[in-house]
């Protein structure tokens, strides 16, 4: 099938929709890091305070044994908003592909301001665009802007992964 593919971005960016979109499309499982997070980290976050690195890291090991178990194919949402936590995600599957969905705080701000009751206070939305490191030329993966329709964001997706294997096998 493929290698698993992470769809990352900021808290609002639509990872989860997005992801859950694309698995289907693809026809292969879907994992919502959200289901992840043990309960302290997400009454720390309820709570209005960010994560720091070392409530990440158990959480970060389990979407990484998650994508070691879907090698094959499959696709996860989660902010993987450092490089560093991609890095932990790519210990566990070297080949995982990222989809950074990117948009400006006001376009990310109205998309979650239309999510109530999710865990993630719109008050920490700063501190998700300030912990960003966008992905490096290195890293194998692809930003598409989310200001636009799920199907859009999909087909970008899949074009241009699509395009890119065509050149890398013809090199």
């Amino acid at each position: 099938m493929g290698s698993p593919i992470v769809v990352m971005g900021v808290s609002g960016s639509g990872k989860s929709t997005v992801g859950a979109a694309l698995a289907q499309r693809l026809r292969v499982p879907f994992g919502d890091a959200d289901d992840f997070h043990p309960p302290a980290n997400v009454a720390k976050m309820t709570a209005g305070h960010a994560l720091d690195d070392q409530d990440r890291y158990p959480w970060l090991e389990a979407i990484g044994e998650w994508l070691a178990d879907h090698e094959d194919g499959g696709v996860m949402s989660c902010s993987a908003l450092k490089r560093k936590y991609r890095d932990q995600l790519r210990r566990h599957c070297p080949d995982v592909q990222f989809l950074h969905l990117t948009g400006s705080p006001e376009v990310i701000g109205r998309r979650q301001a239309s999510r109530p009751g999710h865990f993630m206070p719109p008050s920490l939305l700063a501190s998700q665009f300030q912990t960003l490191e966008p992905l490096d030329p290195d890293e194998a993966g692809i930003a598409i802007d989310v200001d636009q329709n799920i199907d859009a964001i999909i087909d970008s997706y899949v074009t241009r992964t699509a395009t890119r294997s065509t050149e890398q096998e013809n090199r």
